[in-house]
């Protein structure tokens, strides 16, 4: 009996951790920043550790490119980890994010899409992620707050469009350390939110750096994010490694 409840409880926690495609926004703040003309191999990793069973981690692997000042695209693949079913393919993705506003107002504002194409046996279909994000700074401090629509099409599971949110407070120190904090929820449908139980919120402390050597660079950033994921409470962390050349 107790291997059966272990079992709903895992299968419910990666149901809600898995979807929709472009959820893994809900562990890496999107920076819609780009280095014009420079190609980016972007490695991403989260691992969560929930109230109700094992861990359950996702590796994350893409190509991106700096179109421009105003516009990063980016190509990349979503695998998931856990110890019931070990490693299997998530979904596909397709990511731009372009700035209207560079300078002009005292804040920047931007338009983030996520296109992802499932690639499951247990999930077919497509995912549209879509929304604002924006980054204003006072004195060495950054502040971002990103509002997006989630949306999953032709699929079993399917639908109304959820509502999730970033944030992100970062001091910029030294260019090989920063140090700031990170948040991160799902309210629910994006027209009538989830009860406060059936939402889940995460956010904890975060550190970044850079460093350059001519027109190549090395970015991380990684986060312990303390909330709930998919209602259960739990541990998050996640990291992100990117290369620039």
């Amino acid at each position: 009996m107790r291997t059966l409840q272990w079992r709903a409880a895992l299968a419910a926690l990666l149901g809600g951790l898995a979807l929709p495609a472009g959820a893994a926004t809900g562990y890496y703040l999107v920076n819609v920043y780009s280095d014009p003309g420079q190609w980016t191999l972007d490695y991403k990793y989260w691992n969560a550790k929930s109230s109700v069973g094992p861990p359950v981690g996702s590796p994350e692997l893409g190509v991106g490119y700096g179109v421009n000042s105003r516009w990063y695209t980016e190509l990349y693949g979503v695998t998931q980890q856990d110890a019931a079913q070990g490693t299997q393919m998530l979904s596909m993705n397709w990511q731009n994010d372009v700035l209207l506003t560079q300078g002009e107002y005292p804040f920047d504002l931007a338009i983030h899409t996520d296109v992802g194409q499932y690639r499951n046996r247990q999930r077919e279909g497509y995912a549209l992620e879509w929304g604002p994000a924006l980054q204003t700074e006072w004195w060495r401090t950054q502040f971002n707050a990103n509002l997006f629509f989630q949306r999953d099409y032709r699929t079993r599971q399917g639908g109304p469009t959820q509502l999730a949110y970033q944030w992100q407070v970062r001091q910029h120190w030294r260019p090989l350390f920063n140090f700031g904090l990170q948040g991160f929820g799902e309210l629910g449908r994006w027209d009538h939110w989830a009860a406060r139980d059936q939402q889940s919120h995460r956010a904890g402390p975060a550190i970044f750096g850079t460093l350059r050597l001519g027109r190549q660079f090395v970015k991380y950033e990684a986060a312990y994010l303390f909330g709930s994921n998919a209602t259960f409470s739990a541990r998050t962390f996640t990291m992100r490694l990117q290369l620039g050349f």
